[in-house]
């Protein structure tokens, strides 16, 4: 790779300050999603252990001695280093004995289950979590709002022009994934089937010795697309699969395969916020389920640009999931936390994050213009409730809306944001 060619990501800074800290870095995250063309950008050296040259000569050398494959200029990025786990010990120990900074980048699409003694490498090795592109990172939002600005209060009213539903859609079906930005929309929706494809017949063999059941495994993962951005219990996971699919998996064994796909990086579920509040609310400790990629969702059901058009009802979802994996990642690009909120009295509250100097802004999404007075009104009410209930109150209070041509602050206070013009 020409580094000329590099397409710049958010978690760059990141990677540039763990290497002037730590002896090792570990870019996690799901396949595809570009951790290689990155660490290949910060390293001087490679070693890809995925390569089938020699048959598999790389993979065969780190197994017979890892010293071998650990020689090379620092940073020397060691690619997909599950495929020999001990390698995270020879490293580790490197970098110990070693005792300086930045010399490997290591990039990994799951974590192994290692029988061998796995040091977990606390000092040596730091991780670092990569997701799909956001909008900002592939070019589709303009970087009109800035979050930082949103904290500090200092965010102008700014035209951010149209945005059509038909490009919300295509962005959503498309996703985040590196190689679907120069490419049909179409075309852009098979990676995505090939990408669950490959999970359910190759990688999830790979990450447990257990047998496992792929066609529950498939009906899980469509399980887990129908309630995605949604609350859904274990149990109501279970509920669905036999209502809909009239098919059986028990407790067990749902909540091993939940294990697997995590493991793979193929679900990342939002945490819920829990303020500290006066009163006795009961916070709910329920995570949203989350695909890493709102693509995934769509391929599994199935749900292409035309039948979106055709369920906006799915759509909404869909979409909160596109905003919501963009959240995310601009929350790390400023130290943050993305979570959500709900109690047992039916406040609620989409997206929450928390920065790290404690401060925490509440975000409602929604669709279309014609939901902003409603969620606008939610977050209004939320912010007496927390200044009632709680030590603490939101530093702002914002609705990421799809469909509107300007970022602006209502009278009320409360700001009105596209998607396609956020950034960190």
């Amino acid at each position: 790779m020409e580094k000329i060619d590099y397409l710049p990501r958010l978690i760059d800074r990141k990677i540039e300050s763990l290497l002037e800290t730590f002896g090792a870095i570990c870019i996690e995250g799901p396949k595809w999603c570009g951790k290689t063309w990155t660490g290949m950008y910060h390293s001087n050296s490679s070693v890809m252990l995925g390569d089938p040259a020699g048959n598999f000569q790389n993979r065969q050398l780190a197994m017979l001695n890892p010293s071998l494959v650990l020689e090379g200029a620092p940073p020397r990025l060691v690619d997909e280093w599950q495929e020999v786990p001990q390698l995270w010990d020879a490293v580790r120990y490197y970098a110990d004995q070693n005792g300086e900074k930045g010399l490997f980048i290591m990039t990994g699409s799951s974590n192994p289950q290692y029988k061998g003694v796995m040091h977990s490498g606390t000092g040596r090795i730091a991780r670092a979590k990569m997701r799909p592109m956001s909008l900002y990172e592939s070019g589709d939002s303009d970087g009109k709002v800035s979050l930082t600005d949103l904290f500090n209060n200092t965010q102008k009213d700014v035209i951010t022009g149209e945005i059509s539903l038909g490009r919300l859609i295509e962005l959503t079906v498309r996703g985040g994934w590196p190689a679907a930005l120069d490419i049909s929309s179409d075309n852009a929706a098979e990676i995505s089937k090939s990408y669950i494809d490959s999970i359910i017949n190759n990688d999830i063999g790979r990450v447990t010795d257990r047998k496992h059941d792929r066609y529950k495994i498939e009906l899980l993962l469509k399980s887990l697309a129908r309630n995605e951005s949604s609350t859904a219990t274990n149990n109501r996971l279970i509920q669905d699969i036999s209502e809909v699919d009239s098919h059986t998996i028990n407790k067990e064994t749902l909540s091993e395969y939940l294990e697997v796909l995590e493991r793979l990086f193929l679900i990342e579920n939002i945490k819920p916020f829990s303020p500290e509040l006066r009163s006795g609310t009961r916070v709910k400790q329920a995570k949203k389920r989350h695909f890493t990629d709102p693509s995934l969702a769509c391929a599994l059901l199935g749900a292409n640009e035309k039948k979106l058009f055709g369920d906006l009802n799915t759509f909404g979802f869909m979409f909160e999931s596109l905003c919501e994996r963009d959240l995310l990642t601009y929350a790390e690009a400023i130290s943050g936390e993305l979570t959500h909120f709900q109690d047992y009295s039916n406040n609620e509250i989409d997206a929450v994050i928390q920065s790290d100097d404690g401060r925490w802004g509440c975000f409602e999404i929604k669709l279309g213009m014609n939901q902003v007075d409603k969620a606008a009104a939610n977050l209004l009410k939320m912010n007496d409730f927390f200044k009632n209930n709680s030590s603490s109150s939101p530093a702002f209070l914002a609705v990421i809306c799809g469909m509107t041509s300007a970022a602006y602050r209502r009278p009320d206070g409360v700001y009105v944001i596209p998607i396609t013009s956020l950034r960190p």
